[in-house]
């Protein structure tokens, strides 16, 4: 069964080309070291809670959109092999201003405990293709 790993971090608006540019660069290494996807979604439809919600999350100040995204792994095996090469990996090093502040970023490890249907039927290999 496949392992997921997610995050949840808080973007200025103003960098949301930044972002994805990073975000591009950075998911083919992800595939280069055993991941089958990579997903970075930008959100649109993100209600503000009454006690909890994505904003309050990531603390999310004025200004800041909230980015979903995950990575489907063959295993937790392949996660942990994989995650180990790609930050040991001299490109995935921060070069300049980074787009979001990564110390507001959530992650974690997630097993499927159930799955239906398939996402978007996307090449399996490094070529990424990017979304409006």
């Amino acid at each position: 069964m496949s392992y997921i790993d997610g995050f949840v971090i808080p973007v200025p608006a103003g960098k949301k080309d930044a972002y994805r540019e990073m975000a591009t660069k950075a998911a083919p290494v992800f595939q280069e070291f055993g991941a089958l996807e990579v997903v970075e979604t930008w959100g649109d439809d993100v209600p503000h809670g009454k006690v909890t919600d994505f904003y309050r999350a990531v603390g999310a100040e004025e200004g800041e959109n909230v980015v979903f995204s995950w990575i489907v792994w063959p295993s937790k095996e392949a996660r942990d092999e994989g995650n180990k090469k790609v930050m040991a990996d001299p490109r995935m090093q921060p070069t300049g201003d980074m787009p979001s502040d990564m110390k507001r970023l959530i992650f974690g490890g997630f097993t499927p405990i159930f799955q239906t249907g398939s996402s978007e039927q996307a090449p399996r290999d490094s070529a990424t293709r990017e979304l409006a």
